[in-house]
């Protein structure tokens, strides 16, 4: 069963809350997780971008028991009521109970109707409030309730941190996670939907891996066709799509029909920096950025941040130089792999790219020869190679990417995942560097958690046109 109503947390909101709901003292503890609704097409999101910690000194609190006075519910309310936030209560079962007891039951059934209730009257029936529980090792499990009171299960609670926890409804023990390349963790990704922007020569080496390792569906996003000079790196591309002029989203259709006809596949034929894009990626788990241009990589990190989602980027570069004779010489081969988890430094923070370089790229576009030219040499700047044969190393920074998703999904690193929100290599000197989150300077983002408020991601340019 795939995940149609997914509870979004941050790694960094969920250590608070786990530290304040399993103290020391082992008594049951409470909080109100105040979440924003993203309603898509096929599924409902909650995105958690506050919560409520109830003071114990405010609650009669037992192992395996807990009442709390009114006052920080309505302090909740009073927060969520102006953006129409859905409150989640949540409180904590030491003993290590993972499902929801006959007591728990009964207190929904008193305290949800009031949490409807305290809201000013409007139309609720959009509207959904809920209630979980946390055991000490940190899982999660969670329902909600529609404006008639009717219960269904949340069926999956995701936490993005330095590794990425899911924690299924009908997981019946918590600390049981799969093994990385077993058939559980196969079975797992078969529940997870990815998104992959820039089908070219990175993104159809990872679109690939991630159709071949299990995703239950992927979503591919390019506005590009297929040329002669493409033919070397893009997996799958043959001389009559580019002769035709196949759009390259079209290349991945065909390909994937013939070893995962089981896959649910959107292809988006669109750049990125379109409200029909936007939308199709929002309906991911995960998204991975595999594109060559500034416009395409902040677009991607606004998506990330606004819908809460893990965001994996790879790039590649080959820098030249001529000598006093003119023959081409190779400087280095680069590689760079980035994991941005919600809330923590984007790409933005990381200079992949900046406001000067956004204003550099869009001028360039004024001129299209000049930008075509530009981008036909992103691989090799300083060389004339229209088709550098790059598909070597487009495979191992595509290969390092998805490897990083498995890593944070299924942590098999002997010194853990801290250490790499980067990773840099460079295949001349044989060295690779790897960055922690602490390495950058994260500046808090404005569009953190907003969903799909319009217009889209802030932007006028993706509002809904008149």
């Amino acid at each position: 069963m795939s995940a149609g109503i997914t509870l979004i947390l941050t790694g960094a909101l969920h250590v608070q809350i786990q530290q304040h709901l399993l103290p020391a003292d082992g008594l049951e503890a409470a909080a109100v997780l105040l979440c924003k609704r993203v309603r898509s097409e096929k599924r409902l999101k909650l995105l958690c971008i506050d919560a409520i910690l109830v003071p114990y000194s405010q609650c009669t609190r037992v192992r395996d028991h807990i009442e709390w006075p009114g006052k920080s519910l309505l302090e909740a309310v009073d927060l969520a009521e102006p953006d129409a936030l859905s409150l989640v209560l949540i409180h904590s079962h030491p003993g290590g109970f993972y499902g929801f007891s006959q007591a728990d039951m009964e207190s929904d059934e008193r305290i949800i109707p009031q949490v409807f209730a305290n809201f000013e009257p409007a139309d609720q029936s959009d509207v959904v409030h809920g209630s979980a529980i946390m055991v000490p090792d940190g899982a999660i499990k969670a329902r909600i309730y529609d404006h008639k009171h009717q219960l269904t299960p949340i069926d999956l609670v995701a936490v993005y941190g330095n590794d990425i926890r899911l924690f299924w409804h009908d997981d019946y023990q918590s600390s049981q996670r799969p093994t990385a390349f077993s058939a559980h963790m196969t079975s797992e990704l078969g529940r997870l939907t990815a998104a992959v922007v820039g089908y070219s020569g990175t993104g159809s080496i990872v679109a690939e891996q991630l159709a071949r390792i299990g995703f239950e569906g992927l979503v591919v996003v390019d506005y590009d066709h297929v040329e002669n000079r493409n033919l070397n790196r893009i997996l799958n591309s043959k001389v009559k799509d580019a002769s035709e002029g196949q759009l390259k989203v079209n290349v991945f259709r065909r390909a994937a029909a013939t070893f995962r006809p089981d896959m649910h596949l959107k292809c988006v034929p669109t750049s990125v920096a379109t409200r029909e894009a936007v939308l199709a990626v929002a309906e991911a788990d995960i998204l991975f950025c595999c594109v060559d241009s500034e416009e395409g990589r902040f677009i991607c990190d606004s998506i990330a941040a606004a819908l809460m989602m893990p965001l994996f980027d790879v790039g590649v570069v080959i820098p030249t130089r001529r000598d006093k004779d003119s023959r081409l010489a190779i400087l280095d081969i680069h590689g760079r792999v980035d994991y941005v988890q919600p809330g923590g430094s984007t790409l933005l923070d990381r200079e992949v790219y900046t406001a000067a370089s956004l204003r550099a790229e869009e001028l360039a576009k004024r001129d299209p020869t000049a930008y075509t030219e530009q981008v036909k040499a992103g691989y090799m700047p300083g060389s004339l190679e229209q088709a550098p044969s790059v598909i070597t190393v487009n495979m191992h920074a595509a290969s390092i990417v998805t490897q990083e998703l498995i890593a944070r999904l299924y942590p098999y690193r002997l010194d853990g995942n801290t250490s790499c929100a980067r990773t840099l290599f460079s295949l001349a000197e044989k060295e690779y560097e790897y960055f922690s989150e602490t390495d950058f300077t994260t500046q808090k983002s404005p569009t953190l958690g907003v969903g799909l408020d319009e217009p889209l991601l802030g932007l006028p340019s993706l509002g809904i046109k008149q």
